[in-house]
């Protein structure tokens, strides 16, 4: 059978300041706006496909920055794109991949729009490019990240009261050992079983910072701790995991399948922080979630505080897991002032609900897009 290709008009890369409705305090930084990245790819037959590539602080995070992903777009990655056959996104990626090093969140924002696009032509959602979805809704974690007791308590206590999250994470490591634990001890004693608690300590603890934090929330109730330690110490999350019986979970150390290959190898987690953007696209967290399952370990589906556009496509894909028993933490657009969708995605009942329509299954306002846009090359 012929194929037709359907050439790639233009690859454009938008940038947005975005303020949060508080302060989100991590141990490498207090956001109070989120930087947006979003791909927009327009095909020859009509179709566009949105991707999204926004990371945590600036450079305070990962090796790329939105102005390092805009530039690399713009420049490198481009031109191997413009021209060529949309409806062969594998093929594309392909491509890119022979001819860059890294660039995990670039890459994935183009694999992503390369997708909607394709499932868009299709009229079909984009999880059934990944088999189809086995479940319609997935389950929420809200992050506590004011680094106040008492407000963070009476934050968790709304969002049990409206339904919306009975998942609740905290970000520590800012401070003392102790005093970041007796913080989150005070709330999960004010929660009770009414929700779970878990921490991520973002790499900043020591390896014995670690030994005493985890035997101390393990006391305490909390359910799992998130990369405490530094991500190339790989050996170190081997011997915490085995020292305590609190679930440990891999973040940062996961870059995609060959980290997750190597991290079950080492049994070094119980759980896999599963973020397209850390894997390099859709597929590569595909892999890591399969070779995670192959090893026994669990799944999270993990954000880099993404707005609709990477939210919606990570959930897309997590839906499609066999197993996912740890849920997700796609509350990236609830933390955000603006939207920049005609309908906002749909949380309720603890979950996000997913859209049935074709791609990514929202609908981008563009007229909001050209509002919120960065325009000058270094405005902030």
């Amino acid at each position: 059978m012929h194929h037709t290709p359907i050439d790639i008009i233009s690859v454009d890369v938008l940038l947005f300041d975005v303020p949060t409705i508080r302060p989100h305090q991590l141990s490498v930084a207090t956001m109070r706006r989120q930087d947006l990245v979003l791909v927009r790819l327009r095909c020859a037959d009509g179709h566009t496909g949105w991707g999204e590539a926004t990371t945590i602080g600036g450079l305070a995070y990962g090796e790329e920055s939105p102005e390092s992903i805009r530039a690399n777009i713009n420049a490198y990655m481009a031109p191997l794109l413009v021209g060529r056959d949309a409806s062969l996104p594998a093929a594309r990626m392909a491509d890119l991949r022979q001819h860059l090093q890294g660039n995990r969140f670039a890459l994935c924002a183009i694999e992503t729009a390369l997708y909607d696009a394709q499932a868009r032509r299709l009229n079909v959602p984009l999880s059934a490019l990944f088999g189809g979805r086995l479940r319609d809704s997935l389950p929420v974690a809200w992050t506590l990240a004011s680094g106040d007791t008492a407000r963070d308590i009476a934050e968790a206590e709304h969002m049990l009261e409206i339904r919306r999250h009975r998942v609740f994470k905290l970000k520590i490591g800012a401070r003392a050992v102790r005093a970041d634990c007796a913080h989150v001890a005070a709330i999960k004693h004010a929660l009770g079983e009414r929700a779970s608690v878990r921490v991520d300590v973002n790499q900043a603890w020591s390896e014995t910072d670690a030994m005493l934090g985890m035997a101390i929330l393990e006391q305490a109730g909390v359910d799992l701790v998130e990369q405490p330690i530094a991500a190339h110490n790989v050996e170190g999350m081997r011997r915490l995991r085995h020292q305590h019986r609190i679930a440990l979970m891999a973040d940062e150390a996961l870059h995609g399948p060959i980290d997750a290959f190597r991290l079950a190898q080492q049994r070094a987690a119980d759980v896999f922080a599963v973020k397209i953007t850390q894997s390099g696209g859709l597929e590569g967290a595909r892999q890591v979630a399969a070779i995670g399952a192959a090893a026994g370990i669990e799944l999270y589906g993990g954000t880099m505080l993404e707005g609709a556009v990477g939210t919606i496509a990570s959930a897309q894909l997590f839906a499609t897991f066999a197993q996912q028993a740890w849920g997700t933490e796609l509350f990236g657009p609830l933390l955000l002032t603006e939207d920049i969708l005609r309908t906002p995605l749909q949380y309720q009942d603890y979950a996000l609900q997913l859209p049935s329509g074709p791609g990514l299954g929202i609908d981008i306002d563009e007229d909001k897009v050209d509002h919120l846009q960065r325009h000058g090359r270094f405005a902030r």
